[in-house]
């Protein structure tokens, strides 16, 4: 994000004048009543901005002291959670409607059909809709399924080992397909999502929230 998180952690920035992290909880089923962050980088920050409520919604702070990947920062989250736990990352946009959709599984993964695969890795689905493996970059497709980072978990993905995805990092994405082989991750397709990962993004973000969420 070049020079914008200098002084400001990455889900803070602001889109349309509110914290990019603020218009993820608005997208939140209405059912979610609790919310856990995971915090490291200025967690200080976010933490005075919310505080413990935010809508009528209790907020949990958990500080990541050791940045061991996603499935590290997922699994501090085991022991204050509620199950099915509904994870997405502090820097996706979505619609409501499609994480309204993910809650009517039992496990479930938001993905996306996208031409510019070749930034992600490949989702491989089954026949029947259901998640089958994770191919890492490179793998040299330019279009193909990619994670929106969106995923609800079971209870029973806390009994995996974290796959590791480099020497200090465990991939969420990684452990949740070796969960799959014992209990099916359906796949749910996105209509609309946006990751946000360099300056440009930001105006993205601000058109997507205009284009799709701001009635």
């Amino acid at each position: 994000m070049e020079g914008l998180t200098e002084s400001c952690p990455k889900p803070m920035l602001l889109l349309l004048g509110k914290p990019l992290l603020e218009w993820k909880m608005e997208m939140l089923p209405d059912e979610i009543d609790n919310i856990i962050l995971i915090i490291g980088y200025m967690g200080d920050t976010i933490r005075s901005y919310f505080g413990d409520t935010w809508k009528g919604k209790s907020i949990t702070y958990i500080m990541q002291e050791e940045l061991n990947g996603t499935a590290g920062a997922t699994a501090l989250a085991k022991d204050v959670a509620s199950f099915p736990l509904l994870v997405t990352m502090g820097d996706d946009l979505y619609t409501k409607e499609d994480l309204e959709h993910l809650l009517e599984e039992k496990a479930a993964l938001l993905v996306m059909y996208t031409d510019n695969a070749l930034r992600f890795g490949i989702i491989e689905s089954t026949e029947d809709g259901y998640l089958k493996g994770v191919k890492e970059r490179p793998h040299g497709m330019k279009e193909g399924l990619v994670s929106t980072n969106a995923i609800l978990l079971p209870k029973e993905y806390f009994d995996i080992p974290m796959v590791p995805i480099s020497a200090t990092e465990y991939g969420l994405p990684q452990t949740l397909s070796e969960m799959s082989k014992i209990k099916p991750v359906r796949l749910v397709e996105a209509t609309k999502w946006l990751p946000i990962g360099t300056p440009d993004d930001v105006r993205l973000g601000e058109e997507f929230l205009r284009n799709f969420w701001i009635r």
